[in-house]
Protein backbone atom coordinates (compact mmCIF):
# COMPACT_ATOMS: atom_id res chain seq x y z
CA UNK A 1 0.00 0.00 0.00
CA UNK A 2 1.11 3.50 -0.73
CA UNK A 3 1.38 5.89 2.13
CA UNK A 4 -0.32 9.27 2.22
CA UNK A 5 2.83 11.30 1.37
CA UNK A 6 3.39 9.31 -1.83
CA UNK A 7 -0.19 9.87 -3.01
CA UNK A 8 0.02 13.61 -2.29
CA UNK A 9 3.37 13.80 -4.12
CA UNK A 10 1.93 12.05 -7.20
CA UNK A 11 -1.15 14.29 -7.30
CA UNK A 12 0.88 17.49 -6.85
CA UNK A 13 3.37 16.34 -9.52
CA UNK A 14 0.55 15.75 -12.00
CA UNK A 15 -0.99 19.15 -11.28
CA UNK A 16 2.36 20.95 -11.65
CA UNK A 17 3.03 19.07 -14.90
CA UNK A 18 -0.39 20.07 -16.29
CA UNK A 19 0.21 23.73 -15.37
CA UNK A 20 3.67 23.76 -16.97
CA UNK A 21 2.36 22.10 -20.14
CA UNK A 22 -0.54 24.54 -20.36
CA UNK A 23 1.72 27.56 -19.91
CA UNK A 24 4.24 26.19 -22.43
CA UNK A 25 1.53 25.59 -25.01
CA UNK A 26 0.19 29.13 -24.63
CA UNK A 27 3.69 30.54 -25.13
CA UNK A 28 4.46 28.32 -28.14
CA UNK A 29 1.10 28.48 -29.92
CA UNK A 30 0.66 30.77 -32.91
CA UNK A 31 -1.85 33.62 -32.61
CA UNK A 32 -5.39 32.75 -33.73
CA UNK A 33 -5.32 35.40 -36.47
CA UNK A 34 -2.21 33.85 -38.00
CA UNK A 35 -3.74 30.36 -37.94
CA UNK A 36 -6.96 31.65 -39.53
CA UNK A 37 -4.99 33.49 -42.25
CA UNK A 38 -2.91 30.36 -42.96
CA UNK A 39 -6.06 28.29 -43.53
CA UNK A 40 -7.37 30.70 -46.18
CA UNK A 41 -6.04 29.89 -49.68
CA UNK A 42 -4.58 32.70 -51.76
CA UNK A 43 -4.02 32.81 -55.51
CA UNK A 44 -0.35 32.49 -56.54
CA UNK A 45 -0.56 35.80 -58.41
CA UNK A 46 -0.98 37.67 -55.12
CA UNK A 47 2.17 36.20 -53.52
CA UNK A 48 5.39 38.25 -53.72
CA UNK A 49 8.26 37.15 -55.93
CA UNK A 50 10.88 34.89 -54.36
CA UNK A 51 14.54 35.91 -54.57
CA UNK A 52 16.42 32.72 -55.48
CA UNK A 53 20.22 32.86 -55.29
CA UNK A 54 21.72 32.42 -58.74
CA UNK A 55 18.39 33.01 -60.54
CA UNK A 56 17.16 36.35 -59.23
CA UNK A 57 13.51 37.09 -58.51
CA UNK A 58 11.06 34.40 -59.67
CA UNK A 59 7.28 34.55 -59.42
CA UNK A 60 5.43 31.85 -57.50
CA UNK A 61 3.27 31.14 -60.55
CA UNK A 62 6.42 30.38 -62.61
CA UNK A 63 7.74 28.10 -59.86
CA UNK A 64 4.47 26.14 -59.71
CA UNK A 65 4.43 25.80 -63.49
CA UNK A 66 8.02 24.58 -63.54
CA UNK A 67 7.27 22.04 -60.77
CA UNK A 68 4.27 20.66 -62.69
CA UNK A 69 6.29 20.36 -65.93
CA UNK A 70 9.40 18.95 -64.19
CA UNK A 71 8.44 16.92 -61.10
CA UNK A 72 11.29 15.91 -58.79
CA UNK A 73 12.89 12.52 -59.37
CA UNK A 74 11.91 9.77 -56.96
CA UNK A 75 14.93 8.42 -55.08
CA UNK A 76 15.53 4.68 -55.09
CA UNK A 77 16.87 2.56 -52.22
CA UNK A 78 20.31 2.56 -53.88
CA UNK A 79 20.40 6.37 -53.73
CA UNK A 80 19.92 7.03 -57.43
CA UNK A 81 17.00 8.59 -59.23
CA UNK A 82 14.28 6.24 -60.40
CA UNK A 83 12.74 6.63 -63.81
CA UNK A 84 9.15 7.77 -63.63
CA UNK A 85 6.49 7.62 -66.29
CA UNK A 86 4.04 10.44 -66.78
CA UNK A 87 0.58 8.87 -66.78
CA UNK A 88 -1.53 11.97 -67.19
CA UNK A 89 -1.00 15.70 -67.42
CA UNK A 90 -2.62 16.71 -64.12
CA UNK A 91 -1.04 17.58 -60.82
Amino acid sequence: MMNRVSIIFCIVSLIVTAVVLGAGFNLAAMPRQTVAAAKKPVPPESLPDIDMPGFGKVSVLDLVGYYIENPPAIATAAGGAATSTKRFGGC
